[in-house]
């Protein structure tokens, strides 16, 4: 399985991230660590959304998605 996630900063409530990981448990683990310098100063993190997908590119499409200007509209509207 493939997932496509979204995690809100408990700290900064207002900053999210939208990730890909075949192992999301793990993956968000890892963004509580501040092992993703991207995420790092905004930690802790909880999971507020994520979907799975049998197929790699289709996440990675989604996901891509997501972080464009309109995927932050669709995910502010219909996901969080």
């Amino acid at each position: 399985m493939f997932y496509v996630y979204v995690i809100q900063s408990i700290n900064f409530p207002k900053q999210f991230y939208t990730g890909f990981s075949e192992n999301i448990g793990g993956r968000v683990r890892e963004h509580n660590a501040g092992k993703s310098v991207h995420t790092n100063k905004f930690k802790p993190w909880k999971l507020v959304y994520y979907c799975w997908f049998e197929n790699k590119k289709k996440a990675l499409d989604f996901e891509s998605y997501l972080k464009t200007a309109s995927g932050i509209a669709f995910r502010n509207k219909r996901l969080i």
